[in-house]
Protein backbone atom coordinates (compact mmCIF):
# COMPACT_ATOMS: atom_id res chain seq x y z
CA UNK A 1 0.00 0.00 0.00
CA UNK A 2 1.44 3.53 -0.85
CA UNK A 3 1.37 6.04 2.30
CA UNK A 4 0.02 9.03 1.70
CA UNK A 5 2.01 12.43 2.06
CA UNK A 6 1.79 14.45 4.79
CA UNK A 7 0.53 17.67 3.92
CA UNK A 8 2.72 20.05 5.02
CA UNK A 9 2.32 23.29 2.79
CA UNK A 10 -0.70 24.46 1.26
CA UNK A 11 -0.02 24.76 -2.75
CA UNK A 12 -2.47 27.70 -2.60
CA UNK A 13 -1.25 29.68 0.37
CA UNK A 14 2.17 28.90 -1.53
CA UNK A 15 1.01 30.26 -5.42
CA UNK A 16 -0.71 33.79 -3.49
CA UNK A 17 2.72 34.11 -1.36
CA UNK A 18 4.22 34.34 -4.59
CA UNK A 19 2.34 36.22 -6.36
CA UNK A 20 2.18 38.85 -3.53
CA UNK A 21 6.26 38.34 -4.07
CA UNK A 22 6.57 39.20 -7.22
CA UNK A 23 3.89 42.41 -7.16
CA UNK A 24 6.51 43.77 -4.16
CA UNK A 25 9.74 42.75 -6.60
CA UNK A 26 8.30 46.03 -8.42
CA UNK A 27 9.41 48.29 -5.84
CA UNK A 28 13.12 49.30 -6.70
CA UNK A 29 14.00 49.00 -3.21
CA UNK A 30 12.56 45.59 -2.49
CA UNK A 31 14.48 43.08 -1.23
CA UNK A 32 16.43 41.12 -2.96
CA UNK A 33 19.73 39.32 -1.20
CA UNK A 34 18.44 36.38 -1.15
CA UNK A 35 17.77 35.69 -5.01
CA UNK A 36 21.04 37.49 -5.83
CA UNK A 37 23.37 35.37 -3.71
CA UNK A 38 21.92 32.18 -5.30
CA UNK A 39 22.09 33.40 -8.54
CA UNK A 40 25.84 34.58 -8.00
CA UNK A 41 26.40 31.28 -6.26
CA UNK A 42 24.83 29.28 -9.51
CA UNK A 43 27.42 31.00 -11.92
CA UNK A 44 30.23 30.61 -9.73
CA UNK A 45 30.03 26.96 -9.18
CA UNK A 46 29.49 26.98 -12.93
CA UNK A 47 32.05 28.37 -13.57
CA UNK A 48 34.17 26.13 -11.07
CA UNK A 49 33.18 22.92 -12.64
CA UNK A 50 33.31 24.30 -15.72
CA UNK A 51 30.18 22.91 -17.01
CA UNK A 52 28.84 24.23 -20.54
CA UNK A 53 25.43 25.00 -21.00
CA UNK A 54 23.57 24.70 -24.16
CA UNK A 55 19.95 23.95 -22.74
CA UNK A 56 18.80 25.38 -19.69
CA UNK A 57 15.55 25.53 -17.60
CA UNK A 58 15.35 28.20 -14.18
CA UNK A 59 13.20 27.57 -11.93
CA UNK A 60 12.03 30.63 -9.06
CA UNK A 61 14.25 33.38 -11.03
CA UNK A 62 12.08 35.85 -10.50
CA UNK A 63 13.73 38.74 -11.66
CA UNK A 64 15.20 36.83 -14.90
CA UNK A 65 18.53 37.87 -13.65
CA UNK A 66 19.92 34.07 -13.83
CA UNK A 67 18.04 33.41 -17.08
CA UNK A 68 20.13 36.89 -18.60
CA UNK A 69 23.46 35.57 -17.55
CA UNK A 70 23.03 32.47 -18.84
CA UNK A 71 21.80 33.73 -22.12
CA UNK A 72 24.60 35.94 -22.66
CA UNK A 73 27.05 32.83 -22.47
CA UNK A 74 24.98 31.33 -25.47
CA UNK A 75 22.84 29.14 -23.58
CA UNK A 76 19.06 28.57 -24.53
CA UNK A 77 16.75 29.08 -21.58
CA UNK A 78 13.52 28.01 -20.52
CA UNK A 79 12.01 30.15 -18.07
CA UNK A 80 9.68 28.19 -15.39
CA UNK A 81 7.73 28.96 -11.87
CA UNK A 82 4.61 27.79 -9.69
CA UNK A 83 3.39 31.41 -10.24
CA UNK A 84 4.39 32.35 -13.56
CA UNK A 85 5.31 35.57 -14.48
CA UNK A 86 5.90 36.90 -17.74
CA UNK A 87 8.15 35.31 -20.27
CA UNK A 88 7.64 32.21 -17.89
CA UNK A 89 6.11 28.63 -18.25
CA UNK A 90 3.84 27.39 -15.09
CA UNK A 91 5.74 24.59 -13.85
CA UNK A 92 3.88 21.77 -10.77
CA UNK A 93 7.35 20.82 -8.81
CA UNK A 94 5.68 17.86 -7.78
CA UNK A 95 4.70 16.20 -11.32
CA UNK A 96 6.41 14.88 -13.96
CA UNK A 97 8.28 17.97 -16.28
CA UNK A 98 5.85 18.63 -19.23
CA UNK A 99 9.05 18.19 -21.77
CA UNK A 100 6.58 18.25 -24.68
CA UNK A 101 5.66 21.67 -23.48
CA UNK A 102 9.26 22.68 -21.97
CA UNK A 103 10.99 21.36 -25.32
CA UNK A 104 12.81 18.36 -24.38
CA UNK A 105 15.85 17.67 -21.52
CA UNK A 106 18.53 20.29 -20.26
CA UNK A 107 21.94 20.19 -19.30
CA UNK A 108 21.38 22.14 -16.39
CA UNK A 109 18.33 22.78 -14.18
CA UNK A 110 18.28 25.60 -11.64
CA UNK A 111 15.87 25.72 -8.81
CA UNK A 112 15.94 28.99 -7.04
CA UNK A 113 14.08 28.82 -3.49
CA UNK A 114 11.52 27.21 -4.47
CA UNK A 115 11.84 23.50 -3.18
CA UNK A 116 12.02 23.92 0.91
CA UNK A 117 7.60 24.19 0.58
CA UNK A 118 7.02 21.62 -1.72
CA UNK A 119 5.15 18.40 0.35
CA UNK A 120 7.02 16.00 -1.85
CA UNK A 121 10.54 16.52 -1.98
CA UNK A 122 12.46 13.37 -2.65
CA UNK A 123 9.79 13.08 -5.70
CA UNK A 124 10.69 16.54 -6.63
CA UNK A 125 14.44 15.87 -6.97
CA UNK A 126 13.40 13.05 -9.23
CA UNK A 127 11.02 14.34 -11.40
CA UNK A 128 13.87 16.86 -12.18
CA UNK A 129 16.77 14.45 -12.63
CA UNK A 130 14.22 12.71 -15.05
CA UNK A 131 14.23 16.25 -16.76
CA UNK A 132 17.84 16.25 -17.35
CA UNK A 133 20.04 14.75 -20.38
CA UNK A 134 22.39 12.38 -19.32
CA UNK A 135 25.05 14.33 -17.73
CA UNK A 136 23.51 17.23 -17.28
CA UNK A 137 23.90 19.32 -13.83
CA UNK A 138 21.07 20.03 -11.06
CA UNK A 139 21.55 22.83 -9.10
CA UNK A 140 19.03 23.10 -6.05
CA UNK A 141 19.13 26.10 -3.78
CA UNK A 142 16.43 27.03 -1.21
CA UNK A 143 16.45 28.27 2.84
CA UNK A 144 17.71 25.81 5.27
CA UNK A 145 17.83 24.72 8.62
CA UNK A 146 19.63 27.57 10.63
CA UNK A 147 17.51 30.54 9.06
CA UNK A 148 15.41 33.33 11.11
CA UNK A 149 17.08 31.82 14.54
CA UNK A 150 16.56 35.53 16.02
CA UNK A 151 12.53 35.80 14.43
CA UNK A 152 11.71 32.23 16.05
CA UNK A 153 12.46 33.25 19.35
CA UNK A 154 10.77 36.65 18.87
CA UNK A 155 7.78 34.50 17.62
CA UNK A 156 7.65 32.11 20.09
CA UNK A 157 7.74 35.12 23.01
CA UNK A 158 4.88 36.70 21.01
CA UNK A 159 3.02 33.32 21.41
CA UNK A 160 3.85 32.71 25.19
CA UNK A 161 2.37 29.92 26.50
CA UNK A 162 0.27 28.94 23.48
CA UNK A 163 2.90 28.50 20.80
CA UNK A 164 1.56 28.12 17.46
CA UNK A 165 3.33 27.61 13.62
CA UNK A 166 4.52 30.48 12.22
CA UNK A 167 7.51 28.86 10.46
CA UNK A 168 7.58 25.63 8.41
CA UNK A 169 9.62 23.32 8.83
CA UNK A 170 13.44 23.45 6.92
CA UNK A 171 15.86 20.83 5.63
CA UNK A 172 19.27 20.75 7.11
CA UNK A 173 22.68 19.93 5.01
CA UNK A 174 23.02 16.64 6.16
CA UNK A 175 19.14 15.76 5.22
CA UNK A 176 19.96 17.10 1.48
CA UNK A 177 22.14 15.03 0.60
CA UNK A 178 20.66 11.96 1.57
CA UNK A 179 17.74 13.61 -0.21
CA UNK A 180 20.10 14.08 -3.72
CA UNK A 181 20.85 10.04 -2.85
CA UNK A 182 17.56 8.71 -2.76
CA UNK A 183 16.47 10.75 -5.68
CA UNK A 184 19.24 8.78 -7.80
CA UNK A 185 21.57 11.63 -8.52
CA UNK A 186 24.99 11.08 -9.77
CA UNK A 187 27.88 12.92 -7.70
CA UNK A 188 25.36 14.15 -5.37
CA UNK A 189 26.82 17.30 -3.08
CA UNK A 190 25.19 19.20 -0.78
CA UNK A 191 26.52 22.56 1.51
CA UNK A 192 24.94 25.82 3.39
CA UNK A 193 26.54 29.50 4.04
CA UNK A 194 24.67 31.99 6.17
CA UNK A 195 23.67 35.60 5.43
CA UNK A 196 23.74 37.82 8.03
CA UNK A 197 21.32 40.84 7.95
CA UNK A 198 20.34 43.00 10.40
CA UNK A 199 17.17 44.80 11.25
CA UNK A 200 15.79 48.09 13.34
CA UNK A 201 12.48 46.76 13.37
CA UNK A 202 10.25 43.96 12.79
CA UNK A 203 8.13 45.29 10.56
CA UNK A 204 11.30 45.88 8.47
CA UNK A 205 12.17 42.32 8.66
CA UNK A 206 8.59 41.33 8.05
CA UNK A 207 8.84 43.19 5.07
CA UNK A 208 11.83 42.08 3.55
CA UNK A 209 10.28 37.92 4.57
CA UNK A 210 7.25 38.80 2.53
CA UNK A 211 8.81 40.71 -0.91
CA UNK A 212 11.06 37.82 -1.06
CA UNK A 213 8.41 35.15 -1.07
CA UNK A 214 9.45 33.73 2.57
CA UNK A 215 6.15 33.73 4.23
CA UNK A 216 4.26 31.28 6.27
CA UNK A 217 2.55 28.89 3.69
CA UNK A 218 1.94 25.72 6.23
CA UNK A 219 -1.14 24.22 5.61
CA UNK A 220 -2.12 25.17 9.38
CA UNK A 221 -1.06 28.15 10.11
CA UNK A 222 -1.29 30.20 13.56
CA UNK A 223 -3.63 32.38 14.13
CA UNK A 224 -2.87 35.86 13.22
CA UNK A 225 -1.05 38.09 16.02
CA UNK A 226 -3.53 39.90 17.89
CA UNK A 227 -2.05 43.19 19.30
CA UNK A 228 -0.84 41.85 22.62
CA UNK A 229 0.98 39.47 21.07
CA UNK A 230 2.33 42.16 18.23
CA UNK A 231 3.74 43.80 21.60
CA UNK A 232 5.20 41.09 22.80
CA UNK A 233 6.57 40.60 19.70
CA UNK A 234 8.07 43.80 19.06
CA UNK A 235 9.32 43.75 23.23
CA UNK A 236 11.48 40.69 22.10
CA UNK A 237 12.80 42.20 19.27
CA UNK A 238 13.63 45.12 21.45
CA UNK A 239 15.22 43.10 24.13
CA UNK A 240 17.53 41.30 21.40
CA UNK A 241 18.81 44.02 20.01
CA UNK A 242 22.47 45.57 20.53
CA UNK A 243 23.47 48.93 21.07
CA UNK A 244 22.64 50.75 18.18
CA UNK A 245 19.33 49.51 18.19
CA UNK A 246 19.49 46.25 15.54
CA UNK A 247 18.98 42.58 15.16
CA UNK A 248 21.07 40.85 13.35
CA UNK A 249 19.10 37.80 11.32
CA UNK A 250 21.13 34.76 9.65
CA UNK A 251 19.68 33.64 6.71
CA UNK A 252 20.89 30.05 5.31
CA UNK A 253 20.62 29.07 2.32
CA UNK A 254 20.93 25.22 1.72
CA UNK A 255 22.54 24.45 -2.10
CA UNK A 256 21.95 20.82 -3.37
CA UNK A 257 23.70 19.81 -6.82
CA UNK A 258 24.20 16.13 -8.64
CA UNK A 259 24.31 15.28 -12.14
CA UNK A 260 21.83 12.78 -14.30
CA UNK A 261 24.35 9.41 -14.74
Amino acid sequence: MVQALPTIFAPQRRLAARRRMLALQQAPDAARFIQEDMVEDVLERLAFLRHEVSRALVLGDRNGELAAALEARGAHVVRADPAPGAGEQAMDEEVPYPVDVLGGSFDLIASLGLLDTVNDLPGALIHMRHALAPGGLAIVSFMGAGSLPRLRQVMLAADAERPAPRLHPMVDVRAGAQLMQRAGFADPVADCRSLSVAYRSLERMVGDLRAQGLGNVLASPGAPLGKAALARAREAFAASADKDGRMVEQFEIVTLSGRRG
